[in-house]
Formats: C-alpha cells, sequence, structure tokens
C-alpha cells in the first residue's frame, strides 16, 4: 500500500469518460461478460428486498443485478457514467441510479445486498477503512457483501485489489467484535472475489 497516495476523485472518472463512453470496454469484452456471470453466481441469496451496487459505470452489471432485487440503488462517482446507466435502465422503477462519491457520499438506507466491484483500489487506505465501516454499518444482519476486484497493480491506484480485500478480511471472523464474517472466495490471476455475511447485533 502507498499510503501517500490520494483517492481518485470524480474529476478522474469524468475526464475517462469524456475521451470514451466505455472506458474500460464493458460493453464488448469477453472478460467483463465472464467475470459478471461469475459475480452473480457468487451471490448466494435469489431475491433481496433492498440491494446497493458501488460503481455501476454504464449499468451492464446493473441490468443483471435487479432481476435479484427487489429494489435496487446503484451509484458511481462519474456524472457521465450515471447519465449512460440512467438511459440504459430507464424503464425500470425498481432501480434508481445516483451519482455519489464513495464515501464522501453515502446512502442513508439499509441493505441486504451490497456490491463493490472494481472501486476500491481507486481509494487510499483511510478512505477505503471510512468506506468499509460505512457499507457495514448500512448492512442488514444476515446480508450480503460481494467485494469484486483486479488484482494486479496498477501505478496510479493507491491500492491492489488484494489489498482492498486484505482490509475486509482483517474485521472479519467469529470474534465477538467481528462484524462480518468470510463465506465464500473466488480466485483467479487477473481479479478476486469475496462474501462476507453481516452479523447479528
Amino acid at each position: 500500500m502507498d499510503k501517500n497516495k490520494k483517492s481518485l476523485d470524480a474529476s478522474f472518472f469524468n475526464e475517462l469518460y469524456e475521451r470514451n463512453q466505455d472506458p474500460w470496454n464493458f460493453e464488448e469484452s469477453l472478460y467483463e461478460k465472464n467475470k459478471y456471470e461469475e459475480t452473480m453466481r457468487m451471490i448466494p441469496g435469489q431475491r433481496y428486498l433492498s440491494g446497493f451496487e458501488i460503481g455501476c459505470a454504464n449499468g451492464l452489471l446493473t441490468l443483471m443485478l435487479r432481476q435479484r432485487c427487489e429494489q435496487l440503488l446503484a451509484v458511481d462517482a462519474s456524472r457521465i457514467a450515471v447519465t449512460n446507466a440512467k438511459n440504459r435502465l430507464k424503464e425500470y422503477a425498481d432501480v434508481s441510479i445516483e451519482e455519489m462519491e464513495i464515501p464522501v457520499d453515502f446512502p442513508d438506507g439499509k441493505f441486504d445486498l451490497i456490491l463493490f466491484s472494481e472501486v476500491g483500489y481507486f481509494l487510499n487506505e483511510q478512505d477505503l477503512v471510512t468506506a468499509r465501516n460505512k457499507m457495514i454499518d448500512s448492512l442488514l444482519p444476515g446480508g450480503h457483501l460481494l467485494l469484486v476486484h483486479w488484482r494486479p497493480p496498477v501505478a496510479e491506484f493507491p491500492l491492489t485489489g488484494d489489498d482492498v480485500h486484505a482490509l475486509f478480511l482483517s474485521v472479519a471472523g467469529e470474534g465477538a467484535s467481528d462484524p462480518i464474517v468470510h463465506l465464500k472466495q473466488h480466485m483467479e490471476t487477473q481479479y478476486r472475489m469475496d462474501l462476507f455475511v453481516r452479523k447479528p447485533f
């Protein structure tokens, strides 16, 4: 971890989307398609009352998630990504899409499913800990938290995907002070997934 790096803010993402409406090739990438399918397999519940997707980008995965949630809130730091996602999901009243820069912005609601996918390494350690704690606080007892992140280091990112998951694993366990329990892991060379459940209060 590079403790001197700052979190990447909304301006970074808006500049990316201004140059390319699909900066990570979500629309056509076979890698992303396979990862989305594995993401959906990792989510254990068939139906959730309230889902929260952090980092919805253009809304491709959001479209899949909404099939498992009665209500779904999807957010992104980029106003351009939010506009694109809203256009993609405009016919679905059960999906709300908002511009939020996590952890500075965070919704007030409670959720039984939170997806934190390909976002954590854009934050520095301090901001990620703040985001982690807010996620755990907003997760209902028995609710699921799924992390999905690219693993290889990227020079401009403050953290790696493995760094991100390690910070969540550090507060997961069976001890009385541990708020979450680690349920399952899926590890690939390029990405990893870790599933957690919120312990009862």
